[in-house]
């Protein structure tokens, strides 16, 4: 397998490995915690290094783990206070511990590969040459990583999906029936933790919250089926990875920096054209509402001078535009629609209602 494949299929795993724990971010409203807990586990690599002394020790990971964990346990406590909102807890929280390991890098551990650069953005190219041999297989050991990442979310989801969906949109209802809300927040939580620890190494801190973030939100976008959200948020991640790839490729750019910039490319057409959220769909939409109520006020206009003395002046085109205070071009799309629509009948510059006209004039009066 060429570097070149073993790059894209890295990407595409640890892409989809991120998506799946971060749909329940973004419907929990957590998004920004992935921020958090991807750029504090810094803090814990590095005290794990301080207390091993070696670049390879599981501690580091074990670290990196247990304080993407603390962050979450920091950020609840500074909440719980009700001094700050979570978001303010967030940004007072990462900062610190972040700040934290990068002085305690650049202090002591300056010769030493802890690079900070490395973490925040990675560098995917190189991730071939570091290898694994797993089941006789020569692998690249970020595919092996991101894989086993990906088969534990997987398990983990379909494991406990009904617990997750519950406690992600109705926390009291879980707590009532037993489920532990707050033992299945600091359990995905510490799912988050374990993936942005597996993939920052390869992706970088920058690329994991893309991951985690974006394609779950044009997702959400797109469906409210908890299932098909999160097979979309996993497609959409891997579309990022595959895409963004060969826009690095063809742009000779960063390859972590193109993928996060076509995960969020891939989100704003979705937020363009989603068939009902889209800000297109909604705009169609208001603008058929706007008709819509324009023609019953059109026959309601109508048939209160029905019958009357004055219907010939009220019923004429020209005093409807002054009447109503429209302008000449609305109104006189609203009549042509209202005629297309069977509403009314026009006859030279008068207006008349139809059977069906009536029938909207007095439902809308009755509403």
């Amino acid at each position: 397998m060429s570097p070149q494949l073993e790059v894209q299929l890295i990407a595409i795993v640890i892409a989809a490995a991120c998506a799946l724990p971060g749909v329940f971010l973004v419907l929990r409203r957590m998004a920004m915690m992935s921020d958090a807990i991807s750029h504090t586990v810094l803090f814990g690599i590095v005290i794990g290094y301080f207390v091993t002394r070696d670049q390879a020790s599981p501690l580091l990971f074990l670290g990196a783990v247990l304080t993407g964990v603390l962050t979450v346990a920091l950020v609840e406590l500074l909440n719980s206070t009700r001094l700050v909102k979570e978001d303010t807890a967030i940004g007072l929280i990462f900062p610190v511990l972040f700040s934290i390991a990068v002085i305690l890098i650049s202090t002591f551990a300056s010769n030493v590969h802890l690079d900070v650069d490395t973490v925040l953005l990675g560098e995917l190219a190189f991730a071939p040459f570091d290898r694994v041999t797993i089941f006789g297989l020569d692998l690249p050991r970020a595919l092996a990583v991101g894989s086993a990442m990906l088969l534990l979310n997987l398990v983990l989801v379909a494991a406990f999906f009904k617990e997750l969906k519950l406690a992600t949109f109705d926390a009291g209802l879980a707590a009532a029936l037993g489920f532990a809300p707050a033992l299945i927040h600091y359990g995905l939580m510490t799912v988050v933790s374990i993936t942005a620890v597996g993939a920052f190494d390869a992706v970088g801190s920058i690329l994991v919250i893309a991951l985690m973030v974006a394609p779950p939100a044009a997702a959400y976008l797109l469906t409210d089926r908890l299932s098909y959200m999160l097979m979309l948020s996993a497609l959409f991640g891997s579309a990022s990875a595959f895409l963004g790839y060969w826009m690095a490729f063809s742009l000779d750019a960063s390859i972590a920096g193109s993928m996060a910039t076509m995960s969020g490319l891939l989100f704003g057409l979705t937020w363009l054209f989603a068939p009902e959220r889209g800000l297109v769909a909604q705009s169609v939409r208001r603008n058929e509402q706007r008709y819509a109520f324009a023609q019953q006020m059109l026959a309601m206009h109508l048939l209160n001078h029905e019958s009357t003395p004055d219907e010939p002046v009220e019923n004429e085109l020209e005093h409807l535009i002054s009447s109503l205070r429209w302008q000449p071009s609305f109104a006189e799309r609203v009549v042509q629609r209202a005629e297309r629509d069977g509403f009314i009948q026009r006859s030279g510059v008068q207006l008349a209602l139809t059977e069906r006209g009536r029938t909207l004039a007095q439902q809308a009066s009755l509403m």
